[in-house]
């Protein structure tokens, strides 16, 4: 097996929650890390975390990972090419933008974007983990000019981070996110901004269906009003889809065209199977079991347990709370072939389902 070559120090400017998610996972296998932040609380807080130390000026990283908001990404990049040797690279959702700020700096072929797709609603680095990035895919978006040795660098970045790299251009890595991420957030901001006004009524029928649609609505809005602003030709051509398809909608309704409104929500249905399924593998069917599990310590373990016994994998889990009573739906997402072993296996233990 080759040595790893990613051997740190690993500069790490920015500590909320990607830099710092970062920082503990280099620290999780031994790697020396540097921290940087303008903020001298966030510093304090992600050195309290064990994530690494601050930098001092005789140390010499080999990877510096930027991490600052996106307005700043361009300036931070350029500095660390300037002021080290060091391989550099960046974790912002947006790759054209701070590629074409640094596209004339010196040093620019030790430059190599990165974008690993995990996050979360909450920021700061009292949120992170050196697990965030388990499992994920992460963009590595080298450039015409990139050094191979530079990509390998941060592609060994993301594999010790637990991520799964996925090269791309930066060009189709943008055009990417515009549709998995960018829109998504935007829409779901238009849906949760129904209910802010919403007499309590209404909202007394919220279920988990509007939750899971507008939960991604609840990060920073400044911080997103970066990101989609950085990306505005992708996201603006796919809103230009979606504004067409909206007065399409809009139209089949008030003119009661049912064929036609079956057709606008045959091909959302189309959008959800070609989402790739568990592991990045093909779309499995599965089926849906519904349980009703009291809202008391142990409760939900002792329902996973049951489950586990009964030899079927849950592949998802979504608990919408009564607010009736104190008692919870949890919908257990299982292979089609096995819920009905599921629920009979589970009603043998006392469990009340729902079919």
């Amino acid at each position: 097996m080759n040595e790893p070559s990613l051997t740190g120090p690993v500069e790490v400017v920015g500590t909320g929650l990607l830099g710092t998610s970062i920082a503990l996972a280099c620290r999780r296998v031994g790697l020396d890390v540097l921290l940087t932040d303008a903020s001298p609380e966030h510093l304090r807080t992600a050195s309290g975390l064990g994530a690494g130390r601050s930098r001092t000026p005789g140390d010499r990283p080999q990877l510096v990972v930027v991490a600052v908001p996106p307005d700043h990404l361009g300036t931070e990049i350029a500095r660390a090419l300037a002021d080290t040797d060091a391989v550099v690279t960046d974790v912002g959702s947006v790759k054209t933008g701070p590629l074409a700020a640094v596209a004339d700096v010196a040093g620019v072929e030790r430059y190599v974007g990165g974008h690993p797709m995990a996050g979360s609603e909450r920021s700061g680095p009292l949120a992170a983990t050196a697990a965030l990035f388990d499992g994920r895919p992460w963009a590595v978006t080298p450039h015409a000019t990139s050094r191979p040795d530079a990509i390998a660098l941060v592609e060994e970045l993301a594999l010790l981070c637990g991520a799964v790299p996925v090269r791309l251009s930066p060009d189709e890595h943008d055009r990417a996110v515009a549709r998995t991420s960018h829109v998504p957030h935007l829409l779901a901001s238009l849906v949760a901004a129904r209910l802010a006004d919403a007499p309590e009524q209404h909202l007394a029928l919220s279920g988990q269906g509007v939750r899971d649609v507008t939960r991604v609505a609840a990060g920073d809005p400044a911080l997103y009003g970066q990101i989609v602003t950085a990306n505005a030709d992708a996201v603006l051509g796919l809103l230009g889809e979606v504004r067409g398809e909206l007065d399409a909608l809009i139209e089949a309704i008030a003119s009661g065209n049912r064929d036609g409104l079956g057709a606008l929500l045959a091909q959302g249905v189309a959008g959800t199977q070609a989402i790739p399924g568990k592991h990045g593998g093909p779309v499995r069917p599965t089926r849906s079991v519904f349980v009703s599990v009291p809202d008391h310590p142990g409760e939900l373990a002792r329902l996973f347990a049951d489950a586990g016994a009964s030899e079927v994998n849950i592949e998802d889990v979504h608990i919408d709370h009564d607010p009736g009573r104190p008692v919870g739906l949890v919908e257990l997402l299982v292979d089609e072939a096995r819920a009905d072993h599921l629920i009979g296996s589970l009603e043998s233990r006392g469990w009340v389902t729902h079919r």
